[in-house]
């Protein structure tokens, strides 16, 4: 397994002046990183894709639907304009050169209305997911939907309602972004959440409970690994954490205090502790 770290760690959105953070993963005993934007409009993907071809690095890419944006919303025209910002998201990370775009994309993050999801939103999120099934796969490219804690959306928390996803989508490019800190919420346990996804799984946030250093903490690293392995998952181990210096991203997290002596700790250490886990 390859173990990144996500550019949210050091700003809220990646663009061209944020380039040099590839070497600077690098340079930190990183495998890859995980290129975050919520806007593919300024995202550099030619720069992107050279950059990191001169690092050596492999990357990702990673967003979200934000504001009003939803697959399953009962208003036509919105659910129109989210798909096509997720499949804007395929084509830049196309056009990078990365073959993986992951991200909750279900609904936007931070909705709550305040009840339980429908069959009619569900049935419409289907529909949503397999459209842009088909249009990655014209791509090249794997989207990774990530199951989000009840505290962040509505509609997708558990390893169960992930795999029902995945069933009913029944596209080979659509599968589950794996989180062990949204799971450490809403799983009784992470290892046999591993184990029902299976397969399913394109992707792994190896997140602290706290979203500190990977290993600091209570989480079962034992048991996630040991899952993995059984499931045959053999990828990416990306560290996604938070700056408490960027205000939107510390805002939307909720992050009220430093997770680590610097935020260059929580990759750099974290690496190291998944490295001895491995």
């Amino acid at each position: 397994m390859q173990i990144g770290v996500n550019t949210l760690l050091w700003t809220a959105g990646f663009r061209r002046e944020h380039l040099p953070l590839i070497g600077k993963a690098r340079d930190l005993g990183l495998d890859g990183i995980e290129l975050a934007t919520f806007d593919f409009a300024s995202f550099p993907a030619a720069e992107a894709r050279r950059e990191l071809s001169t690092c050596g690095m492999p990357g990702i890419l990673c967003s979200a639907l934000v504001g009003g944006m939803s697959l399953a919303t009962e208003d036509v025209g919105l659910r129109s304009q989210s798909l096509e910002f997720l499949k804007a998201g395929v084509r830049a990370a196309a056009e990078a050169g990365l073959s993986l775009f992951i991200g909750p994309f279900c609904s936007a993050v931070g909705y709550l209305p305040g009840r339980r999801r429908t069959a009619d939103e569900w049935a419409r999120c289907v529909d949503g997911l397999r459209q842009l099934g088909e249009y990655a796969d014209g791509c090249g490219v794997r989207v990774a939907v990530e199951p989000l804690n009840r505290f962040e959306t509505f509609f997708l928390n558990t390893a169960a309602d992930a795999l029902a996803l995945c069933q009913a989508v029944a596209h080979p490019r659509i599968g589950i972004l794996y989180d062990t800190f949204h799971a450490n919420i809403e799983e009784k346990n992470q290892a046999a959440a591993i184990r029902l996804l299976g397969r399913h799984i394109f992707h792994v946030h190896t997140c602290e409970n706290d979203r500190g250093i990977p290993g600091s903490g209570p989480i079962d690293w034992v048991g996630v690994i040991g899952a993995l392995r059984e499931i045959g998952y053999d990828d990416w181990l990306v560290i996604e954490s938070f700056g408490p210096g960027i205000k939107e991203i510390a805002a939307a997290a909720c992050i009220w205090r430093d997770l680590a002596a610097s935020p260059d700790d929580i990759p750099f250490i974290g690496a190291r502790n998944l490295r001895a886990l491995l």
